[in-house]
């Protein structure tokens, strides 16, 4: 488990006391897909980074079943930032959608790390101001464009590596997962995906979107913006 996790972008350039204090409270852990291995409790005490697999974060509305996912965390991904700063229960529900490994840090070590190791912040932040410019155009998308438009604009995303929370997120993604992720449910996106078919944009297999025509679709994205 060590020799997998010193390869996380986390501890690249990293100085070695910090590598070695570090590994010193890491606890790997792994869960199964499926699982719901996370409660608020448990993360106002202990900070994850995820090593192997896919978590999701996601709300739910318990009236009509409706769920919006938040993010897809997946290999050097760190969870919750939000309890890590504000020392507050956070009202989000965890998945595993694969078979996940994650070490997970007592958060009172993460805070000094926070507040004493310069390595430690320069990795950090900028983590942190991503997260928070993807929770912003995730409420832009849902406010301002439809669904076909929101899935056209995540099929792009997805190979866009400047977009670390999308890129190449739908490998392996079921339309059920999808929809989530775009505040919709399963028939609508069979159906925006079925038009963007017709339209020679995509194909589609099984768990597989592959983009055809990446140049008319990106013409469709800037039309979007025009409405």
């Amino acid at each position: 488990m060590q020799n997998n996790s010193k390869q996380l972008e986390l501890l690249n350039n990293t100085t070695q006391t910090f590598e070695d204090e570090f590994y010193k409270y890491a606890k790997p852990l792994e869960f199964e897909k499926g699982a719901s291995p996370f409660f608020p409790d448990d993360l106002l005490e202990y900070f994850y980074i995820v090593v192997d697999g896919r978590i999701k974060t996601y709300q739910i509305n318990f009236e009509n079943s409706k769920e919006q996912t938040i993010f897809i965390y997946k290999r050097g991904d760190m969870f919750d930032v939000i309890s890590l700063l504000d020392h507050k229960p956070h009202d989000v529900a965890y998945e595993v959608l694969e078979d996940a490994k994650v070490l997970q840090l007592p958060i009172e070590r993460v805070r000094f790390w926070l507040e004493n190791d310069r390595t430690f912040n320069q990795k950090f932040f900028p983590y942190l101001a991503a997260q928070m410019r993807h929770t912003e155009e995730l409420a832009t998308d849902l406010a301002l464009y439809d669904t076909k438009d929101r899935l056209v604009n995540l099929l792009l995303d997805n190979l866009n590596p400047n977009k670390p929370f999308k890129y190449h997120l739908l490998q392996n993604l079921s339309n059920s997962e999808i929809a989530k992720l775009l505040g919709t449910v399963r028939h609508v996106i069979e159906r925006s995906l079925k038009q963007l078919k017709a339209d020679n944009l995509i194909e589609t297999g099984r768990r597989n979107i592959k983009i055809t025509n990446f140049k008319k679709l990106q013409e469709k994205a800037s039309q979007m913006l025009l409405k």
